[in-house]
């Protein structure tokens, strides 16, 4: 899965800036990195969102019990890769049909987050079971929402590209190509949100978060470690 936003939506992680700055590389813009994903993998689809958001995305080699799925509703789009144990109890805790999907789950809780301020955000994500990774889109505010699992067991990444969209996606090598050392890997147990102030931990909601700067052999250009958790937020 791909979604890419650009600056007029989502600020730059300076933690990014810096790493792409530390050791400059070669990028591609976001338009032929949308390009390349729909060329790597048959049968893509790709969504413009208004003037400034894309997302895509195929189920190319997925995993079976991590499956890539998308869907909108009221003008929320969500990106979705892998599956909820608890998805059964949420869908009657939400007010959800049956045959609700996680996709349909999560901009439900997303809508609950924005609807009942200030309904803290950590509460939303912990209460997700599962391995997950999403991309939360509301047009309507144009507010950007991210998170990932609390063990980090479905990959996902972000990076900057040369014209400055931050794009988040499950494949390394297809952002590598694009970000150039702007990139890292997301944080476990995090999620980012252009509402709430960027990066946060929901599993330690009152820990920062820092960049450590990667080493030179590596192809990240940053670590991001939630300060008193025990496992650094890297790639698999």
């Amino acid at each position: 899965m791909l979604g890419i936003f650009s600056g007029a939506i989502v600020s730059l992680p300076e933690e990014l800036v810096a790493a792409g700055n530390r050791t400059p590389s070669p990028k591609t813009t976001g338009a032929v990195l949308v390009n390349k994903f729909v060329e790597k993998n048959p049968s893509a689809v790709s969504v413009q969102v208004g003037d400034y958001v894309q997302l895509a995305y195929s189920h190319h080699k997925e995993s079976p019990q991590r499956p890539r799925s998308f869907g909108a509703k009221d003008e929320i789009f969500c990106l979705f890769q892998g599956s909820l144990d608890n998805l059964g109890s949420l869908k009657q805790q939400y007010g959800l049909a049956k045959n609700a999907n996680e996709v349909l789950l999560v901009i439900e809780a997303y809508k609950t987050l924005r609807d009942r301020a200030p309904y803290p955000a950590n509460h939303v994500v912990s209460h997700l079971s599962g391995d997950f990774a999403f991309v939360v889109f509301d047009k309507s505010t144009s507010t950007l929402f991210v998170a990932s699992d609390q063990v980090g067991k479905v990959p996902l990444y972000w990076g900057i590209t040369a014209d400055g969209y931050v794009a988040f996606a499950d494949d390394v090598e297809l952002l590598k190509g694009a970000c150039g050392k702007s990139l890292a890997s997301f944080p476990q147990g995090c999620f980012y949100s252009t509402a709430l102030g960027g990066l946060r931990s929901f599993e330690n909601p009152k820990n920062k978060i820092t960049a450590i700067p990667a080493k030179e052999e590596e192809i990240w250009g940053a670590t991001f470690k939630v300060e008193g958790a025990a496992v650094l937020a890297h790639g698999e």
